[in-house]
């Protein structure tokens, strides 16, 4: 199943091999992967009901703002 699933999304799998060393890194850190999750998911579970689903993308719009003005942090080697 596993050899099954790579071949099918083989295209959307490689496309990561296609940057540099460097930019795989900073893809691969999980760090600041996982810090923008949590602020989606605070977000979204101090909102119950959204109007529409252009609501929710403008304020998952505002979120990954904010977060990305707090990465000051530059990426290690």
């Amino acid at each position: 199943m596993i050899y099954q699933s790579w071949q099918r999304h083989w295209d959307d799998l490689s496309e990561f091999y296609k940057y540099s060393p460097e930019i795989r890194k900073a893809i691969y850190t999980t760090n600041a992967v996982e810090s923008l999750n949590f602020s989606l998911s605070k977000v979204i579970k101090n909102k119950l009901i959204f109007v529409n689903d252009d609501a929710i993308f403008k304020i998952l719009y505002l979120a990954i703002r904010n977060a990305s003005e707090k990465w000051t942090m530059p990426i290690r080697d």
